[in-house]
């Protein structure tokens, strides 16, 4: 759908929404400090989702006094309840200036405004980094954590494409399709947002912490919970929706039955936002979210070329091609598919180990990859 037609398309769902509205927090929620720092400790407690604490909210009207029944007793878990008397505001933000974060609460001028549309929005976020995009200047990229070869490659792909054209790609720094999608847009120089299921200091997961570092220097991190909140496993479809919520557009790359993509994915579509899928082969079980949100609806996309004409975007240019022998050409052009060596050797009339020769330099330059033996081009050499 062309960048206006999906813009009208969220306008009118938006003047839907004012007509229907969601439950959402009271206007003076977080307004006065006792209401912050109750919000601080509000954020810290796993046994306060959003959906349970917003039907509280709209008749108790103020942080404070959630927190007040919390103490009593007459609200969240026993778990909470004693965790309440160890949290300390002070003590919250004194970690929050340390990792340099900022907290944009409800009643905050900055609170991002495509989230007060959303279904269960967050009554803060912990940030880290630079300001947050705004709705048209944002895409979700999201998928399996054990992606595939090509998986990684076209996530990393559409990421530099978004960034390329200018727009934030928002992911969950997961590995996976996540990572691929951070770091695309990272070697093209462009922004980008993670959003964590747990604490913004971002301990979570391990192998990501050099990749929100980079993330960091060039964009943002953002979090509902503050330091400290360890991941479970209910955090990372709460994150999902602030994800979908930020964005303009959703894309799902790889995706099995009952994977996080899907909640994602649903939510977008949920907000009334675009979703749009990468299909994949039908016998692979990580094509079961792709395949199913195209049936229900979703855009089938190929990669950063059809995303970016149907989000009305002009796509940067790539650069010229590497300048490749005629023999290296003639290699490349020989995988139809995955292609065994002596097949190669063969079209080509040259002896096993000068094919081979080949190959490798080609896949020393990235455009072809060897997967079991066998030899097949890159999303890289689609374009030569």
């Amino acid at each position: 759908m062309p960048a206006d037609g999906a813009v009208e398309r969220i306008n009118v769902w938006a003047a839907e929404r004012e007509r229907d509205p969601w439950p959402t927090w009271p206007e003076g929620f977080t307004a006065a400090e006792r209401d912050r720092r109750a919000a601080l400790v509000l954020s810290a407690l796993a046994g306060l989702k959003p959906k349970h604490l917003l039907p509280v909210a709209a008749r108790l009207r103020t942080a404070g006094a959630c927190l007040d029944l919390v103490r009593r007793g007459g609200l969240g878990s026993e778990a909470d309840r004693a965790w309440v008397g160890r949290l300390e505001p002070d003590r919250i933000l004194a970690e929050l200036d340390a990792l340099g974060a900022r907290t944009v609460t409800w009643n905050d001028p900055t609170y991002p405004p495509q989230l007060r549309l959303i279904h269960d929005p967050p009554f803060v976020l912990f940030v880290r980094g630079g300001a947050l995009p705004t709705l048209d200047r944002a895409v979700a990229i999201v998928g399996s954590r054990r992606c595939t070869e090509l998986g990684h490659e076209l996530g990393r792909a559409i990421g530099a494409g978004l960034a390329r054209a200018g727009i934030s790609v928002v992911s969950g720094a997961a590995r996976g399709i996540d990572a691929a999608s951070h770091e695309g847009a990272l070697s093209a120089g462009g922004p980008t947002v993670a959003v964590l299921g747990c604490g913004v200091e971002g301990a979570f997961p391990a192998g990501s912490r050099a990749l929100l570092r980079r993330i960091l220097e060039a964009g943002a991190i953002v979090s509902e919970y503050p330091p400290g909140v360890p991941p479970a496993q209910f955090r990372f479809p709460a994150r999902n929706r602030i994800v979908a919520g930020l964005c303009r557009a959703t894309v799902v790359v790889e995706g099995a039955d009952g994977s996080g993509s899907k909640i994602t994915g649903e939510h977008a579509l949920e907000f009334g936002r675009d979703v749009y899928a990468v299909p994949g082969s039908l016998n692979s079980p990580l094509s079961f979210v792709p395949l199913e949100l195209i049936r229900e609806g979703a855009t089938m996309i190929r990669g950063a070329a059809d995303l970016l004409e149907d989000l009305g975007l002009d796509a940067a240019p790539l650069g010229p091609p590497p300048d490749l022998t005629l023999a290296e050409l003639a290699a490349l052009r020989a995988l139809a598919g995955p292609t065994l060596p002596d097949r190669v050797a063969r079209e080509l009339r040259v002896g096993l180990a000068d094919a081979l020769s080949l190959l490798m330099r080609l896949e020393m330059r990235g455009l072809v990859r060897s997967v079991g033996g066998r030899f097949e081009a890159t999303l890289a050499a689609g374009s030569i």
